[in-house]
């Protein structure tokens, strides 16, 4: 296949976007739109530095797997012509379903509608407008096809996305803790009995991946801060949703007016062509627009709110092992009420108490398989001699409330 476009990535230097199928995807409108979608929403409130898009995320994960098409080729595993091009188009069109702060918007505009869910709608939209030459590459996506090793590349706990977005977000925040030796885990990749495991010499690329991940999710994903800004938007859409429902005018792309002044059921998302095409011009330039009126709107909650996120003045965040008691938090809505001179039900939108809980490591779900010389393989976290990665397999939890600050 000629060579069609040469990219300079940051990250990984030069990509090379082969004519053909896979130039006619990346150059598409659906493709295109994640040119106008941060990979990390709001973080860019805490790493001024986190500017980059979606659009170059899923670039560098068409380059990994190409590394990693080319690696298992050199060690005898059988991947075709057409099966390496569809499970490049899958990692490719694998965040086309994102919106704008993707999932702010899964909790408000679009409630119950997850983005794998909307990506495996514009791919089959796609599939369509080109003739059906997508068909494998969906499969591959659905984890339909009977080589199951392509599938876990596209989505798995040692996926093409993760390697990618691991590497990107360590780069363009600076926290370095999470730079992860991308390169050599793609080398250390094989297959066995059609599935994806990693080569014994590999096994301290697959500790510090795990690692950099815990540590990225807690100082960067879960940051306090970004906690913070992500519920502030929330509790603006949701009541900018009120306000529309209520017969209030409020200033609003089209796209978003949609959104807004309609209530969008699941079952409306996926029967509904023409949702679709909205959900399609919806990106983070229609949210910041309508921040920059609404700050300056008559009701004060709609108004606080708005120019917080525009102007940075942020909610406080406490964090705690314990749950926060309706005490303190009626303590807190008390506070609101009266600084801002608003009822208490109004002053709710001001507040939020909830739990974040992750794990970085479950061997249940999709297990990191280590191969042996012998051919006998076993989990990473029984391989691993260097520390307990059992303790990565337990659920951190901790409970946060956050509030507008009087």
């Amino acid at each position: 296949m000629q060579s069609g476009k040469i990219i300079n990535d940051p990250v990984f230097g030069f990509i090379n976007i082969p004519k053909g199928l896979i130039m006619e995807v990346v150059t598409h409108p659906t493709m295109q739109r994640l040119h106008r979608i941060k990979q990390l929403g709001l973080s860019c409130m805490v790493y001024p530095g986190a500017q980059h898009t979606r659009f170059q995320h899923s670039l560098g994960a068409f380059f990994l797997m190409t590394e990693a098409i080319q690696s298992l080729r050199g060690k005898g595993v059988e991947i075709s012509d057409h099966e390496a091009e569809s499970v490049k188009l899958a990692i490719l069109l694998h965040d086309v379903g994102h919106g704008p702060f993707s999932h702010v918007l899964e909790n408000t505009l679009a409630p119950g509608v997850h983005h794998e869910e909307i990506s495996l709608l514009l791919m089959e939209r796609m599939n369509r407008e080109l003739g059906g030459r997508l068909d494998l590459a969906i499969r591959i996506y659905k984890d339909e096809y009977e080589k199951r090793f392509l599938h876990q590349l596209v989505s798995s706990q040692l996926d093409m996305d993760r390697l990618d977005y691991l590497r990107r977000d360590s780069f363009y925040t600076g926290v370095t803790e999470g730079n992860i030796g991308s390169a050599r885990i793609i080398k250390m990749l094989g297959v066995k009995d059609d599935h994806l495991v990693v080569e014994s010499k590999g096994i301290y690329s697959i500790e510090n991946f795990l690692t950099a991940r815990r540590l990225m999710y807690w100082q960067v994903y879960l940051h306090k801060t970004s906690v913070a800004c992500e519920k502030m938007l929330i509790s603006t859409l949701t009541r900018a949703k009120e306000l529309a429902k209520a017969g209030e005018e409020l200033f609003a792309s089209p796209a978003l007016r949609h959104f807004l002044y309609t209530d969008i059921t699941r079952e409306a998302f996926f029967n509904d062509e023409e949702c679709l095409d909205i959900f399609t011009q919806l990106d983070d330039n229609d949210i910041w627009s309508a921040l920059k009126v609404w700050a300056s709107h008559p009701d004060k909650v709609l108004a606080t709110l708005s120019s917080g996120l525009v102007n940075r003045r942020l909610f406080k965040v406490e964090f705690s092992a314990q749950p926060f008691g309706r005490e303190y938090q009626e303590s807190l809505i008390d506070r609101i009420t009266e600084s801002l001179g608003i009822s208490k039900k109004e002053a709710e939108y001001l507040i939020c108490a909830a739990t974040q809980e992750k794990d970085m490591y479950t061997a249940a779900d999709d297990h990191i398989e280590i191969l042996y010389n012998d051919g006998t393989t076993r989990d990473i976290a029984e391989a691993s001699d260097m520390f307990n990665l059992s303790l990565l397999e337990k659920k951190v939890k901790k409970y946060f409330i956050c509030y507008q600050r009087v």
